[in-house]
């Protein structure tokens, strides 16, 4: 009777990790083979990385500065947060403002908490 991949597969799903790690290592002995990933030539995956644009984006506050009054105001205007909530995010940095924006919106956000006094980056 042949064994088909189904058979296989079902059979590898009921090992453990530690013995589906002795099943890899006993291949790779047997057929002279690695599970490691080969690097491509040329930094052909940095381009392939590169090429996947980024489409979120988070704001991040990494200092208050001198006006602070200012800057919290500008987070409570950008965020809807309370007074507390705002004055904590200015004075625990970094603080992370907005997350998952589009690009407009994180360097529409950003000028304007510069433009309160803070200093921002955009993840």
């Amino acid at each position: 009777m042949a064994i088909s991949k189904e058979d296989v597969l079902e059979f590898i799903s009921g090992l453990s990790v530690l013995e589906l790690s002795e099943l890899v290592k006993e291949f790779e002995e047997k057929f002279g083979v690695s599970a490691q990933p080969v690097a491509m030539a040329g930094g052909a995956v940095a381009a392939v990385e590169a090429a996947e644009e980024k489409t979120e984006f988070d704001v991040v506050i990494l200092d208050a500065g001198d006006k602070k009054i200012n800057v919290i105001k500008e987070i409570r205007a950008l965020t809807g947060l309370g007074l507390k909530e705002a004055k904590s995010a200015a004075e625990e940095t970094p603080s992370t403002i907005k997350e998952g924006i589009s690009k407009e919106d994180a360097e529409a956000a950003k000028a304007a908490l510069e433009a309160a006094g803070a200093k921002v980056e955009i993840k």
